[in-house]
């Protein structure tokens, strides 16, 4: 699953710098999601295999604390991502004869920066939260990798303030992005019904169609990582979202893209006739 990932993602990434009929905003930002996901998922399965191939599943506390900030990092920027196509998406759709001044090189760039720069904020809040609490050490987390709600609750005895830290970093991860991609599609959608022909509404919102597919598929998963961490006290239940969440959701968007989108299957069949 883990090699499926990772070449999945490393031929869209191929594919869109390849074919220069790719060279838009929109496949600029998924670019960038694939590479987010390569790393994403880069941060725990490693790890995993090697624990399995050695019987020895010990992380050191430093390998811990590292593992989580870049999981949050590579995660948040993941939604962060997510939510700059939906703009996108408002602007081609709502703005047509302006999408070439708005979403200009410049701008395409200067969002993917955000989004890293408000990533590497929330890695480091974590970060900083486990810190200022007790150094924890020859304890066992219930999971394949550091969970940050794990850590914060074996950093903090109390459960009402573990609740209290693990929404409030959660809201600030998640409730930025879910925002700006349910603002950006209530424009879209009150956009769509303004057109006259079926056909046309059918068109723009096909347009739509992948990256919606992918928002549900990372936000459902990662809601449920969270609210099974705060509900359910079954290790088991936490371990099986944690891989829907880490492994599934990662492998899926490159069928997503290339299944759907004609542009896609097109730059990869160019791709493999220029490599065949």
């Amino acid at each position: 699953m883990y090699l499926v990932t990772v070449l999945g993602n490393l031929l869209i990434i191929l594919a869109v710098s390849s074919d220069s009929h790719l060279h838009t905003p929109m496949y600029f930002f998924l670019s960038n999601l694939s590479m987010a996901d390569i790393c994403f998922t880069s941060t725990t399965v490693p790890n995993m295999i090697m624990d399995i191939s050695t019987h020895n599943r010990a992380i050191s506390y430093v390998g811990c604390l590292t593992q989580m900030s870049f999981l949050i990092l590579f995660g948040c920027m993941d939604g962060m991502l997510l939510m700059v196509m939906a703009y996108d998406r408002f602007v081609a759709i709502c703005h047509p004869l302006h999408y070439t001044v708005i979403m200009n090189p410049q701008l395409c760039v200067f969002l993917v920066f955000l989004s890293f720069l408000f990533s590497l904020m929330d890695s480091q809040l974590h970060n900083l939260i486990v810190l200022q609490f007790t150094y924890f050490k020859d304890v066992a987390i219930s999971n394949f990798f550091c969970d940050p709600s794990q850590l914060f609750s074996l950093s903090c005895a109390d459960t009402f303030t573990n609740n209290i830290l693990m929404y409030f970093v959660g809201t600030m991860s998640g409730f930025l992005p879910i925002s700006g991609i349910f603002f950006s599609y209530y424009k879209i959608v009150s956009s769509i019904l303004r057109i006259p022909s079926s056909a046309g509404r059918y068109k723009a919102f096909s347009t739509c169609g992948s990256h919606l597919a992918t928002v549900c598929l990372f936000y459902g998963t990662a809601i449920g990582v969270y609210l099974d961490s705060a509900v359910s006290s079954s290790p088991r239940n936490s371990m099986v979202m944690s891989v829907m969440y880490t492994v599934v959701t990662p492998m899926v968007n490159p069928f997503i893209y290339s299944l759907r989108n004609k542009d896609v299957k097109g730059a990869l069949r160019k791709l493999h006739s220029r490599t065949g």
